[in-house]
Order: C-alpha cells, then sequence, then structure tokens
C-alpha cells in the first residue's frame, strides 16, 4: 500500500482552455482516483490551454494523470484546435515532479512506466522528455514539440522524429510528451511591439541561446490582448529566478522600445521563488498565492485537519455519504496519536523517569509522524468512496460503456477497501507505543496512555468493517479473501495490544 508520506506532483497540460464542459470533464477526471488531489487548474482561452497540477502518491497520481489523458484524447480534437500556445497533442505534456520522501530517479522510472501504460491503453504516440528522456535530443521539450502538432505529423508521416512510445502515426489526439522533472515556474511577461520583437527577446532571453541559465523561452502574438508575450520556463529558480528572468526581458524590450504590460506565474510556485515584494515588482496580474504556492497546497489538510469539530460532525450527521466510518477510524486513530504525545511530553524531561526518556522519546516520533498520516487517511477514505459512486454514474448506453462502468466500479470498490485497511495497519503498528506509554511513562497519565488504546483500537474497529463492506462488493474472490484475511489478523492484533495497555493500566493503579 502506498505510503502517505511519499508525495509527487503531476503536471499535466491539455490543449483546451475554452469549452468549459469538456474542462471539467478532464478536471473530473483528474480528480475521481482516490489518494490524488487536483490541487490546481487554469483554463487559458487565449492559449486554448489548459494547466492542472494533481498531488499524492505515486500510484494514485499515475492513475489520475491518465484518466485525465482519457477525456482529453476523447473529446479534444487536434485537428480543429487552435490556440496560441505550441501544442502537440489534445493531452500535450504530462510532467512528474518529486515533492516529498522520493528520489529523481525514482520519478523518472515512474515517467517512463506511466509512458508506456499511456501508449498502449490509449494507441497514443508518446515522446519521453526531459530527466525521462531515453536519448540527449529529446531532453528539451521545445525540440520535442518543434512543429507543433502538424510539423509533427508530416515528420512522422517520413519516417522521421517517431515516437519513443505507441504508433508511429499522429492521428486526432496527436502526441503526448511525458517526462520527469524538478519544479518549474510557467512565467508569461506581457508587452506591447510586435510578434518578432518578442521572439527575438526570447531567443536572447533562453539559455539555448547564450542568454539566462536554466531559462526556456519563446515568443509569440497574443490577440486578445492586444499585446505580446515572451512565455519562459524557469526550470531552476535557484539558478536564475523570477526578478533576474523579468530584469532581462525589460532590459531587451527597453532596448526595442518596447514596455511590459504585466506578468503572469501560470501553474504553481514553489514558496522560496518569491519574495515579499516580488508580486508588485514584476507586475504579476491574478496572482493568488493560496492557489499558487506549491507548498501550501502540498501541506494543506484541505478537508478534515482544516475543519471545526462541529462542522465535522454536522456534515457527518447529514444524509450524504461520506465521511462516514472511515473518516471516523481516520479521526479516532488520530487522537490516539495525540494522547500518545501527550503522555511523552508529560514524561520526557521529568526527574525519575530519565531511564525509559529514550523510548518515550521513540514513541513520541512516531506518534508525531502517524497524526497527520491518519488524518490525511481519513480524506482519502471519503474521497475513496466518491471514486465508488462517480463510477456509478458513468454512462452505460452500450456494452463498450457498460463494461467501462463495471470496471470502474470494481476498481473503485477495491480502493475503497484498501484505503480503510491501511489506516488500520497504521493504527495496529501504533498500539505498542500505546502500551509503552501506559507502562514506563508518567503514572499520572496512565489513563491518557490506556486512552490512546482504547481509541486506536476503535480506530481499527472502524476501519475494517469498512474494508469488509466494499471487500463483499468485489467480484475477483482472490482479492477479496486476500482482504478478509487481513483484516482477521489485524483485529486479532487489535485486540491483544488493547489487552495489553488495560492489564500496564491495571498494574499502574492496583
Amino acid at each position: 500500500m502506498a505510503d502517505p508520506n511519499v508525495l509527487v506532483a503531476c503536471v499535466p497540460n491539455f490543449s483546451e482552455g475554452r469549452r468549459a464542459e469538456v474542462i471539467d470533464a478532464i478536471c473530473d477526471a483528474l480528480a475521481s482516483v482516490p489518494g490524488a488531489r487536483l490541487v490546481y487548474r487554469q483554463a487559458d482561452p487565449e492559449h486554448n490551454r489548459l494547466d492542472t497540477t494533481v498531488v499524492g502518491p505515486p500510484d494514485a497520481v499515475r492513475w489520475a494523470a491518465l484518466a485525465g489523458a482519457a477525456r482529453a484524447v476523447e473529446l479534444i480534437d487536434m485537428d480543429e484546435h487552435r490556440g496560441g500556445h505550441p501544442r502537440m497533442g489534445a493531452a500535450d505534456v504530462i510532467p512528474f515532479v518529486p515533492l516529498r520522501g522520493i528520489s529523481m530517479e525514482e520519478v523518472i522510472e515512474l515517467a517512463r512506466d506511466f509512458a508506456r501504460e499511456l501508449a498502449e491503453t490509449l494507441d497514443l504516440p508518446v515522446y519521453l522528455y526531459d530527466r525521462a528522456a531515453l536519448v540527449p535530443e529529446r531532453t528539451s521539450l521545445a525540440e520535442v514539440r518543434r512543429g507543433e502538432v502538424e510539423g509533427l505529423r508530416e515528420a512522422v508521416a517520413r519516417g522521421e522524429r517517431l515516437p519513443d512510445l505507441g504508433p508511429h502515426a499522429i492521428g486526432r489526439a496527436g502526441a503526448t510528451a511525458v517526462g520527469a522533472r524538478k519544479p518549474l515556474i510557467a512565467f508569461n511577461v506581457y508587452l506591447t511591439g510586435t510578434e518578432e520583437g518578442a521572439k527575438v527577446i526570447a531567443r536572447a532571453v533562453r539559455e539555448s541561446g547564450g542568454g539566462l541559465p536554466a531559462v526556456r523561452a519563446i515568443g509569440f502574438a497574443v490577440p486578445e490582448r492586444d499585446a505580446v508575450t515572451v512565455s519562459m520556463n524557469l526550470v531552476d529558480h535557484e539558478v536564475t529566478g523570477l526578478p533576474a528572468a523579468f530584469d532581462r526581458v525589460r532590459e531587451l524590450a527597453t532596448e526595442r522600445g518596447m514596455e511590459i504590460r504585466s506578468s503572469e506565474i501560470v501553474g504553481l510556485v514553489p514558496r522560496a521563488a518569491l519574495g515579499e515584494e516580488d508580486v508588485a515588482y514584476l507586475r504579476l496580474e491574478g496572482f493568488d498565492a493560496d492557489r499558487q504556492i506549491l507548498e501550501r497546497l502540498v501541506n494543506a489538510g484541505g478537508g478534515i485537519a482544516e475543519t471545526t469539530i462541529d462542522g465535522f460532525i454536522e456534515v457527518l450527521a447529514s444524509d450524504a455519504p461520506t465521511p462516514g466510518g472511515g473518516a471516523v477510524a481516520g479521526l479516532c486513530g488520530a487522537a490516539g496519536a495525540a494522547l500518545i504525545s501527550m503522555v511523552c511530553n508529560l514524561t520526557i524531561g521529568k526527574t525519575g523517569y530519565e531511564d525509559v526518556e529514550e523510548r518515550m522519546r521513540a514513541h513520541l516520533e512516531q506518534a508525531e509522524a502517524a497524526r497527520p498520516a491518519l488524518l490525511d487517511l481519513a480524506d482519502r477514505d471519503a474521497a475513496s468512496f466518491d471514486a465508488v459512486m462517480a463510477a456509478f454514474r458513468m454512462p452505460k448506453d452500450d456494452d463498450r460503456q457498460k463494461a467501462e462502468r463495471s470496471a470502474a466500479i470494481q476498481r473503485a470498490y477495491e480502493g475503497a477497501a484498501r484505503v480503510p485497511l491501511e489506516l488500520a495497519r497504521r493504527a495496529v503498528a501504533l498500539l505498542p507505543a500505546a502500551v509503552g506509554v501506559t507502562e514506563l511513562g508518567n503514572p499520572n497519565a496512565a489513563s491518557d496512555g490506556v486512552s490512546a488504546a482504547i481509541a486506536l483500537h476503535a480506530a481499527v474497529a472502524c476501519a475494517l468493517v469498512n474494508v469488509e463492506i466494499n471487500a463483499a462488493a468485489l467480484k475477483d474472490e482472490r482479492v477479496a479473501a486476500e482482504l478478509r484475511d487481513e483484516v482477521g489478523a489485524l483485529r486479532r492484533r487489535a485486540d491483544e495490544l488493547r489487552a495489553a495497555a488495560e492489564a500496564a493500566f491495571a498494574a499502574r493503579t492496583s
């Protein structure tokens, strides 16, 4: 099961920024996978482009990206697409970015595996770029996308620039570039003047033209704004940051009699890349720190962790199917973890407990790590059952749709069983710490130690019945039996550890 402390981002860009129903369909697909959070979406009608970001454990993000790409391929015809931004396909680019607990090498492997699955599942030509590139000349996205969909189609028809994966023909959905990269900043500066002037500036700014290191840039007209733009990707903001890029564009523009009107950041930006005065200095237009600072979105609970107790109870009591018992399991587990921390903090550094301090610190570290993970699992449990409901709403007008709907329902039920199973595992893994603090911690807090064990036991019990009810809906008996076997083992272990904590409490109060 996925480790919720391991996070990647995927930043799919789609060739659609005008049709609301298509944009919503793609975003709904991206948000449909349990564990994956769609944290950002921006549709740009001028460029006719949709920029999104999905964050979560690697497998969840991978499935979300595949679902979004499938909808894009179904709904976008590149033969009809027109827009200001360079593009090569309906699901234009799909880069993966390491965020936490995962190396770049692992993300490269993730991107390449995803690319193979994308090509096979959607019969789509796929090019690997940036860190995931198989050949040096495809490291640059600009080189991969050279000539856009029209030029690429002609080249492939001549037997040139063939895709790394998938069919050697460019159809109505175009092709997709899949990559692995560090977090980059998409930064557009809008100017007065001519398109040729913007192109000259872009050539002078980008690294490949002898300009700023770690900067890629193109220039083009934006008739809708009555302006031109120098559109940059800052691929390493520690090498060249936003102010440096802005200053260089302004300097070059002044030389040509052009003026800066405004700028914008498309998508997310690391907190360290943007100083307090930069929003005004860069003339940033439409910037929303709550929606665009990467760390705020990654670290935000966005759900139960940021909900008041009264607010959660009110929603829990409503006729909405989520949150439900699985979310309550997560809350019970987090409360148990907090009680363990409490006993540890009442013991560490206190006279008379020097001989157990090292063990208390170990228990404290474990509890502090488990608490946010259990709250995250509470949210993931609600999301996993929302995915079941979404699968039931899929169309069933013909045999193909019925088969797809049935398969989606089964995948969703399995996801809705595996999330509370992971929750139960984490709660069981924390129960020995509850026993330890009850046995050895400050005796005045022994009742809090055993209460932690009771809360964690409740978390296990609530989680496991949610596993069982979803496993009962599975048609794959092998998977269902595997889930039931682990349910039994976890239940027995939780019972043993709760009994041990209660015995320790009895011994300390007798």
